[in-house]
């Protein structure tokens, strides 16, 4: 994973962060960022059920911080362990934020939401960057108003191509290079059909998901593309000249 030095707060808004994996059999979670973090920046990570102005109470609260390097734009965080007083992270540091009434840890094999979020506490939100459920985002599971996120652009509802359903693992296999930008990945991520999902409770306890970091094509600038088709054509015109020689 790819670090950056800025000790800054990181400036992070709504979708700079997306879910690749959610696997409730293991307890785990990935996520990628689409942007720099930068160092000791804190994000919480919840799945109480969001009302539309406030969290209710009896489930988790989490909080990762970035450590004394930030992390880059396109690299992939694992979260395992979710449930436990070990739970870990495989950059940066994950642990409890242990609240009275929030005493269930676990994710959820069924009707589990979790939102990612920058806040003044955990329990007071003030930039939601992403969600990802595997019911639906009502008032019941946990609903998406107030939160500025938008379901399909930067929240994830995992049973969206099978209704009814509750998914207990899913992850993210669609492509992870050769776009020019960062965000030209969230259309490949909010698509489903790029997402290994399954309801079979416990098949997926070992599974480790794909932690492989997303990369960019830069685009060339339009003077070294131009020289690039100038030097093609020259290369072309002598081609041709020699051909007529012959």
């Amino acid at each position: 994973l790819a670090a950056i030095g800025s000790t800054a707060q990181a400036a992070l808004n709504p979708g700079d962060i997306a879910f690749t994996a959610f696997n409730a059999d293991e307890d785990g979670l990935s996520f990628v960022t689409f942007a720099d973090i930068a160092a000791n920046t804190t994000i919480y990570f919840s799945d109480n059920e969001w009302q539309g102005t406030a969290f209710n109470t009896g489930e988790s609260y989490n909080q990762w911080n970035s450590g004394s390097q930030g992390l880059a734009a396109g690299s992939v965080v694992r979260f395992s362990n979710y449930d436990k007083t070990s739970l870990s992270a495989s950059f940066g540091t994950l642990s409890r934020v242990t609240l009275s009434g929030n005493t269930n840890w676990g994710i959820s094999q069924s009707d589990d939401t979790i939102y990612a979020y920058l806040g003044s506490s955990a329990t007071q939100p003030t930039t939601f960057l992403s969600a990802i459920t595997n019911s639906n985002f009502d008032s019941t599971n946990g609903s998406l108003t107030g939160t500025g996120l938008v379901e399909g652009v930067t929240a994830i509802r995992l049973n969206a191509n099978n209704p009814g359903s509750s998914p207990d693992y899913a992850e993210y296999r669609g492509i992870r290079s050769g776009l020019g930008s960062f965000a030209a990945y969230k259309d490949s991520i909010y698509n489903l059909d790029n997402w290994t999902i399954d309801s079979t409770d416990g098949k997926y306890a070992s599974v480790i998901p794909n932690t492989t970091a997303f990369t960019i094509s830069p685009v060339p600038e339009p003077e070294s593309a131009a020289m690039l088709l100038a030097g093609l054509g020259l290369i072309g015109a002598i081609a041709r000249r020699r051909g007529v020689k012959r």
